[in-house]
């Protein structure tokens, strides 16, 4: 069964879906990083699952629901009794966020308690496929390790859930701010080396970018059960990416271990496919990138014939454009931007996207609009017209 996951993009939501990935393959890890930005990505999943004839999962772990995702797991519900019982879909919501019984309440949905933890709430849909589980006293990360049942296609193995324990315990410590648990300042540092890696080597959208994060995040949690202080953490993160790197380099004729680890992974981000989106006009364009790589990459990109001109969507609505043939200002400028022939900057009309796909759909009608349609002229109907 293909497997979805959606979650919050912090480092709660990430440990939820390396918790998760321990346990069974997931196809697709979207990481949303405002809860305002849920209801159009689910909408466009229930679209995709209406449209899927095999049954597949979803799982939404730390995304602190609202209306829009309860009118989604209702529709869901809804979608599930029109399919043949052996092509109906599975759901599965941990969430731990007070707001979220909340909103749940307001659509008539209420909770009931749990008989063996104390305080887990579980809602009922009259889906044996959907569960919907919110519990105040776990973060995600620990609900989805807890509640693995539900979705656990393999073991981990022993040394992996080991670490994977640790994991837990720090997330759990430091997303629900326990300051008195032992185990909170290995969250403090679990969650500083997360957010100075998520997004400066390999960049969201990229095959690899789960796969890094979540290894990194599960060897730091090795080194705390081990005993590690934070500062030593610290003092061997930057061996730890190396290793990350060198493994997710393996068998790359072009990778040169003598380079940083950012210039080593650019080269292979350059030759992807998978990070970039060509526009109709040749443009290259990718989301998600930080500035340095971008910089290292858009050069990569353009030495290599690949494109001419390279544009960066960031997730909070700016653009970065680079060029060899002056054009980059061109492209800025109709972003109400500006700067350098070769290297200008805008910001989007929409204010923000949310993905790859959003900000496609936001740059290529103003970077490339239509040609006007002479059927729209209000000097049409007189084209043909004779006194």
């Amino acid at each position: 069964m293909i497997v979805t996951q959606l979650t919050h993009h912090d480092l709660d939501g990430y440990g939820a879906s390396t918790v998760v990935g321990a346990f069974t393959e997931v196809a697709r890890i979207i990481h949303i990083p405002r809860y305002s930005d849920v209801g159009p990505l689910v909408e466009a999943e229930l679209k995709r699952l209406d449209r899927a004839r095999e049954p597949e999962a979803l799982i939404m772990t730390d995304l602190g629901l609202e209306a829009v995702s309860v009118k989604f797991i209702k529709s869901f519900a809804a979608l599930n009794r029109r399919r043949e019982a052996g092509a109906r879909h599975r759901l599965i919501v941990l969430d731990h966020h007070a707001s979220s019984i909340d909103q749940l309440g307001v659509q008539g949905l209420e909770p009931s308690p749990d008989a063996g933890i104390a305080g887990l709430r579980r809602f009922d849909l009259g889906d044996a496929d959907i569960t919907v589980l919110i519990d105040q006293d776990r973060c995600a990360t620990r609900m989805a390790y807890e509640h693995r049942a539900l979705f656990a296609t393999r073991e981990a193995g022993a040394d992996l859930d080991r670490d994977l324990r640790t994991l837990v315990g720090a997330v759990d410590a430091l997303d629900l701010w326990k300051k008195e648990r032992d185990a909170f300042a290995g969250g403090l540092a679990l969650d500083e080396v997360f957010w100075d890696n998520v997004a400066t080597l390999v960049p969201l959208g990229h095959p690899w970018h789960d796969r890094f994060v979540g290894d990194l995040l599960v060897a730091v949690a090795a080194l705390l059960r081990e005993g590690a202080t934070p500062a030593a953490v610290e003092a061997r993160v930057g061996a730890i990416r190396l290793g990350l790197v060198d493994a997710l380099m393996a068998g790359d004729p072009e990778d040169d271990p003598a380079l940083t680890t950012r210039m080593r992974v650019a080269r292979a981000l350059a030759r992807s496919d998978d990070l970039f989106h060509r526009l109709s006009d040749g443009t290259l364009l990718s989301f998600g990138l930080d500035s340095g790589t971008f910089q290292r990459v858009s050069d990569l990109v353009m030495a290599g014939g690949r494109a001419r001109r390279v544009v960066n969507v960031q997730r909070v609505g700016t653009l970065s454009f680079r060029s060899n043939d002056e054009t980059a200002l061109e492209g800025a400028r109709r972003f109400r931007g500006g700067g350098h022939k070769d290297a200008a900057g805008g910001k989007l009309p929409g204010g923000s996207a949310v993905s790859l796909a959003d900000a496609v759909a936001q740059v290529e009608p103003v970077l490339n609009p239509p040609p006007p349609d002479p059927a729209a002229s209000p000097f049409a109907a007189l084209k043909n017209w004779k006194g």
